[in-house]
């Protein structure tokens, strides 16, 4: 046995047995047992919620079910994403609902973004007037609140729009807009939608049948961004190869927009323009006003906030930054775009993701304004029908917080692969 081996055992430390006291003295193990301990108290503490809330429903001659789901619902829904009759369920109406607030959601946190965006670079200005604008936009729009600016953008719909009557005659007092495409009007806007020659079907999936049309070209989007992903990739790969990076710009125009062109063609796809008929439009895609008041109100008073995130996240950088870019040349423009901004993301994402949460709970507002939300149907109708308010709070608490989860996750997903690489 040589040297080395004598001393590596006569220097190492002996190997204690376990003991059950070491759960608390050792270091090793004390936090794992102070967690299984808070975690089998939080168990306990469910359980006993949950046993006491039965038994209390079972002493009251009620049973805990969401039986109701299935019972039909009674009730219309103005705004409906899908097809929807009053002679269908509280299930089918609540996932109405829910499609309402997701479209109503994605609407709002992309307007909230661009304005955001935009407001928080501008207000960085070194034009005195366009800096103070957006200022007074900022403080005007955050210290008011959302309830107050969604029932203003909703009286501005209803009073001061046009009616439909207003847009009949030889000489009408109103117009639509965009080549006669769009119809602003008291009782919403008007919008071409896209319609197919060519049906394919629909593919039922539970309560839910999308069309295969539309399945078709969202796959096909999906997979143009793909393709384009994996371009853009090699382009880089061979810049790093060889200092000269090909041109892709063309390749990925084609990838992105020719297999859905194709797709298109192939379905028959146009648009339909809507048409004043009787005392209403009809054909195309009916905003309401509600669902306007409701993207309007959210959007523009987040976009107060998101501003100050993309402020506090721009002056976060280096000023050195910028005046290494002046001298290379840049325009400021491009700095801000290319050389600012990417490097700001890792300070604007995580308040970002708090204020896509607050836009999808706020979502819940529309009950002010008659916007049919998954607060209004579940929430809100079904649970008066019904009588089953704690089953129906439960749902639309756990549905709720899925869509949170999923944009959290989504979010931070994104942030990891802006965030900067440690060595």
């Amino acid at each position: 046995m040589s040297t080395s081996d004598d001393l590596r055992r006569m220097t190492s430390v002996p190997k204690r047995s376990f003991r059950p006291s070491m759960l608390l003295y050792d270091q090793r193990y004390r936090s794992i047992t102070i967690q299984v301990f808070f975690l089998f108290m939080l168990m306990l503490g469910a359980a006993w919620l949950i046993d006491n809330t039965v038994s209390n429903l079972r002493a009251l001659g009620r049973d805990f079910s969401f039986a109701f789901l299935n019972a039909p619902a009674g009730y219309d829904i103005n705004q409906r994403p899908i097809a929807y009759d009053s002679q269908m369920t509280h299930g089918r109406a609540a996932l109405v609902g829910f499609l309402n607030t997701i479209i109503l959601a994605v609407l709002a946190c992309a307007l909230a973004t661009v304005l955001g965006v935009v407001a928080g670079v501008l207000r960085l200005s070194n034009n005195w007037i366009v800096g103070r604008l957006m200022t007074v936009y900022i403080e005007v729009f955050r210290n008011i609140p959302t309830l107050l600016w969604i029932v203003i953008f909703g009286a501005i719909m209803t009073e001061a729009m046009p009616a439909p009557s207003a847009f009949r005659g030889d000489d009408p007092a109103a117009s639509m807009l965009f080549n006669d495409a769009v119809a602003v009007t008291n009782r919403g806007v008007y919008i071409p939608s896209i319609e197919f020659v060519r049906d394919l079907g629909d593919l039922r999936i539970g309560p839910v049948a999308p069309s295969l049309n539309w399945l078709l070209v969202f796959f096909v989007i999906i997979a143009g961004i793909y393709a384009n992903k994996r371009l853009i990739a090699h382009a880089t790969a061979v810049q790093n190869a060889t200092g000269i990076r090909p041109k892709t710009w063309w390749k990925s125009i084609l990838i992105l927009l020719g297999p859905v062109v194709v797709i298109l063609v192939a379905l028959g796809a146009y648009l339909d323009y809507p048409e004043l008929r009787g005392f209403n439009f009809a054909g195309g895609t009916h905003l309401r006003n509600s669902l306007i008041a409701m993207w309007l109100g959210l959007g523009i008073y987040t976009g107060a906030f998101v501003a100050e995130n993309v402020r506090a996240g721009i002056l976060a950088i280096s000023r050195g930054q910028t005046e290494a870019a002046f001298a290379l040349g840049m325009q400021p423009g491009k700095t801000m775009r290319l050389v600012i901004l990417p490097q700001a993301l890792r300070v604007i994402i995580p308040p970002l993701i708090s204020q896509y949460l607050n836009i999808t709970k706020n979502t819940s507002l529309g009950l002010a304004v008659g916007y049919m939300d998954l607060r209004s149907t579940l929430g809100g109708i079904t649970i008066n029908q019904t009588g089953r308010e704690l089953e129906g709070m439960l749902l639309m608490m756990l549905i709720y917080l899925a869509i949170s989860l999923t944009i959290s996750g989504a979010m931070n997903v994104y942030n990891s692969r802006v965030k900067l690489k440690e060595r």
